[in-house]
C-alpha cells in the first residue's frame, strides 16, 4: 500500500465498521468532544491489521506525514487512536529516536486526556528514551517542568514499562518536579510511575515514598503502595 492511501484506508474501515449505540457510551465514558465510531479496541487492532500490512513509507518525513494527516484531520476519536498505532508501526522503528519528539509532544498536547497521553507517554516517547537516554533524559526533564500538564505527566510516566532500566534519578526528579501540583492527573500518575516500579525494587519505592513524606498526596502513595 503506497503512504497516500493509509489514511482514507483507516476512516473509511472506520466508518464502515461503525457500531452508532456503542459510540454513543464511549463517547459519554470518555467525556470526549469528538465523538466515536464505536469500534472496540481490539476491533481495532483486528481493522488495522490489513491495512498497516503494506505500510511502508520511504522517508521520515512520509510517515510522520501520515501520522499527523491521521491525528490532526481525525474528526472520530479512533482516527487518532490509530494514528498512534501508525506512529508504532514496525516500519518506523528506526525513527523512534530523540527527532520523534516534537511529533510526540504534539499528539500529547493536541490529546490531552488520558487514553491518548498514557499510550503515547509509555510506548512512544518511553521508547525513544530507553534508546536514546543521554539525549533524550535532558528533554523529559524540561517536559517535567513545562506549562502544559499532559506533558508534565507524560514525563512522569515515560518509564512506566522500563522496568529493570528504570532511570531511578530521573523518577526522582520528574517526580520531585510535580509531588506538590493538585492536579489528580499528576497525583495519579506519580503514584502509578511508583507503583510500576515497585515490581521490580520495592525497598527503593517504599524509601521513596518516606522520603516525600507528607509531600506525597494520599492518592498516590495508595497507588504507589498498592501491591507492596
Amino acid at each position: 500500500m503506497v503512504t497516500d492511501d493509509v489514511v482514507e484506508s483507516v476512516r473509511a474501515a472506520l466508518a464502515a465498521a461503525g457500531d452508532p449505540v456503542r459510540a454513543a457510551g464511549q463517547q459519554r465514558y470518555m467525556k470526549s468532544a469528538m465523538p466515536y465510531r464505536g469500534v472496540t479496541s481490539p476491533e481495532l487492532t483486528a481493522l488495522l491489521r490489513p491495512i498497516f500490512a503494506g505500510y511502508a513509507p520511504d522517508t521520515r518525513r512520509d510517515w510522520e506525514r501520515d501520522v499527523r494527516r491521521l491525528w490532526d484531520g481525525a474528526t472520530f476519536r479512533e482516527e487518532r487512536y490509530a494514528a498512534t498505532k501508525l506512529a508504532r508501526h514496525r516500519r518506523a522503528r528506526g525513527w523512534q529516536d530523540p527527532d520523534a519528539l516534537p511529533l510526540y509532544r504534539h499528539l500529547v498536547v493536541t490529546g490531552a486526556w488520558w487514553d491518548h497521553v498514557d499510550e503515547i507517554a509509555g510506548h512512544l516517547v518511553g521508547t525513544v528514551l530507553r534508546g536514546h537516554r543521554e539525549a533524550t533524559t535532558p528533554v523529559i526533564e524540561t517536559w517535567a517542568g513545562d506549562d502544559d500538564l499532559w506533558v508534565r505527566r507524560t514525563a512522569v510516566l515515560v518509564q512506566l514499562h522500563h522496568r529493570d532500566e528504570t532511570d531511578t534519578a530521573l523518577l526522582r526528579r520528574v517526580i520531585e518536579v510535580n509531588v506538590d501540583d493538585p492536579s489528580f492527573w499528576l497525583r495519579k500518575a506519580i503514584g502509578w510511575a511508583l507503583r510500576a516500579y515497585a515490581y521490580t525494587d520495592g525497598d527503593w519505592v517504599r524509601a521513596e515514598v518516606d522520603r516525600l513524606g507528607p509531600r506525597l498526596s494520599g492518592l498516590s502513595r495508595r497507588e504507589a503502595l498498592k501491591h507492596l
